[in-house]
């Protein structure tokens, strides 16, 4: 029996073996793209300029315009003419602040560290008022289009029984937040183990048929990140704006109320940090929410505490903000190398450039930007000729559901509702993102396609020593390689170190540049520049799946 195991293991091997020989991998390019990632990387010099200097980039906002064309600037002095912004056919409010301040005044003078929320209203002065508790939001997590109604039912209550309560209140509208002993580490990387269950394939388990509109998300936390994983972009899209409608309605009724301030606190922050998204509207003509800011924890339950055991709350809020109701531009910044080829085939790559506010979107995702600009530094200092053109795209609106990236598809390669393709769907061969935090790359998810599995194999080889081990059959989901996925096209997402993306950084305060290890982006810049280049001289375009089906959409 031992003999036969042996033997067995050994025709695993020559098959493995004669994969890999079978794809061509150029050890010597390889070896010129390690040497100038590591040895002459810029990849901090592009997250300097994106975070430090631009700052925040939110959708819409002068912030995110500057880092754009920062970026073509950065991209034109590599030698790469080609660079330029490119519209994606739908605008944005434009929205940016200055400064946030939240003091409290009585019982005890004290300042509390706030983040203002986008596209809410300023004040054009500080201004003060009572604490009022108005927990209009559901204690499990963001409101949904399902809870559209409950929240109206709610928002009459509080019309009927506190109409003129509210009136130059400073309205803290969610539950104070419970609190459990941290056990987890603030940060981790990937080891054997969790290495060895993410390669494994997920357990099959029956699915009810998608359909669209969805309506609600499942309440347990992992079966609604296993449908995140499986979502077209169409549908999260559509999620998302039915979800700003049950933001709309809130907003209407706190400026109805005449709310003089609006207090928030994010379910995931402790320790003091500050996690915070969007209850403003992007929409231009929505209702303006009043000014809104985000609080840590901590501060928040301290001030409903005392306003539930009577004791008087004063709260000081000023917001510096300047919101533009007219639709701004959206953008995504393009660029390419032109393949020696001249087929007209493609190898994309990139990330999306645009962050929420409480920092300045170092993790999320500018640290996916900067190694996107040093892949294409790289091929461009080394003089790598590819059959194929190479083409970056840093993408706008991202944090809205792939605004950028679907707008882009749409334009160029089909519509993911329809499946009605155009021409240039034949000629895209791969798109590779990077978009899960700073941390290195330690493998690819495959999105379901097994064809590529040989190839990422072969291709990645040469970086096992660097930690880049894992390639999984696994779908990973929101962020812009599924916007290509959905419509057909081989779209890759990396496998990435964790680090404290998920517990420390990812839209909050603390998303800023001295979260990001250098070390990490150049390991990645090195590992993506290989497989662009690999995809792009390659003799045959990557393997695609079949075309899926068109979404059925519920009739309304």
């Amino acid at each position: 029996m031992l003999k036969w195991r042996v033997i067995a293991a050994l025709l695993m091997l020559t098959a493995g073996a004669a994969a890999h020989a079978a794809e061509r991998v150029d050890l010597e390019v390889i070896h010129r793209i390690k040497d100038e990632a590591f040895n002459r990387s810029k990849v901090m010099d592009h997250l300097f300029y994106l975070t430090d200097v631009n700052g925040p980039r939110l959708a819409g906002s002068p912030g995110f315009r500057r880092a754009a064309e920062w970026s073509v600037g950065a991209l034109k002095e590599m030698g790469i003419e080609s660079a330029r912004l490119e519209g994606w056919g739908r605008g944005l409010r434009a929205w940016s602040h200055t400064s946030v301040s939240v003091r409290m005044l009585e019982p005890v003078p004290s300042s509390i560290p706030a983040a203002a929320v986008p596209w809410s209203a300023g004040t054009a002065a500080p201004i003060s008022g009572e604490a009022v508790f108005a927990p209009l939001l559901p204690e499990d997590g963001d409101p949904t289009p399902y809870d559209l109604e409950k929240l109206a039912a709610r928002i009459e209550e509080y019309r009927a029984a506190q109409d003129g309560r509210l009136r130059g209140k400073i309205v803290l509208i969610d539950p104070a937040r419970a609190f459990d002993l941290p056990v987890r580490p603030a940060g981790s990387r990937y080891d054997a183990t969790s290495l060895g269950d993410l390669a494994l394939a997920p357990e099959p388990r029956p699915m009810e048929p998608l359909e669209w509109p969805l309506m609600k998300l499942p309440a347990d936390r992992e079966e609604r990140d296993r449908l995140y994983d499986l979502l077209p972009p169409v549908v999260v899209n559509d999620f998302f704006g039915r979800q700003q409608k049950v933001y709309d309605r809130l907003n209407a009724f706190l400026s109805e109320q005449g709310a003089a301030a609006v207090l928030m606190v994010d379910r995931r922050g402790d320790g003091g940090i500050i996690f915070a998204d969007s209850y403003g509207s992007w929409v231009p003509g929505a209702p303006i929410p009043p000014p809104m800011v985000v609080l840590g924890p901590e501060s928040y339950n301290r001030i409903v505490r005392l306003v539930e055991r009577r004791v008087p709350v004063v709260l000081e809020v000023h917001v510096e903000s300047r919101l533009d109701d007219r639709p701004a531009e959206g953008v995504n910044v393009i660029a390419e190398i032109p393949g020696a080829s001249g087929g007209g085939e493609i190898v994309m790559l990139g990330g999306h450039l645009d962050s929420w506010t409480a920092g300045t979107g170092a993790t999320d995702n500018a640290a996916g930007c900067a190694v996107a600009l040093e892949v294409m530094r790289i091929l461009k200092a080394l003089d790598l000729r590819t059959a194929r053109t190479v083409r970056v795209a840093l993408w706008d609106g991202e944090e809205q559901a792939y605004f950028g990236s679907l707008g882009y598809v749409r334009a160029h390669f089909g519509d993911p509702e329809t499946m009605r393709l155009k021409p240039d769907h034949a000629r895209l061969s791969v798109y590779f993102n990077l978009d899960n935090g700073g941390g290195r790359i330690r493998g690819v998810y495959l999105q379901g396609n097994d064809m590529a599995r040989p190839i990422f194999e072969a291709w990645l080889a040469p970086f096992r020593d660097l930690g880049v081990t894992t390639i999984t059959i696994r779908n990973t989901g929101l962020t812009d390689h599924q916007v290509f996925d959905s419509i057909g096209l081989p779209g890759f997402q990396f496998v990435q170190d964790p680090l404290d993306y998920s517990t420390r950084t990812h839209h909050s305060n603390l998303d800023v540049y001295d979260h990001v290890e250098a070390g990490d982006l150049m390991q990645a810049a090195a590992v993506m520049a290989s497989l662009v280049y690999h995809a792009a001289t390659r003799e045959e375009m990557m393997p695609r799946k079949p075309l899926p089906r068109p979404i059925p959409k519920k009739s309304s």
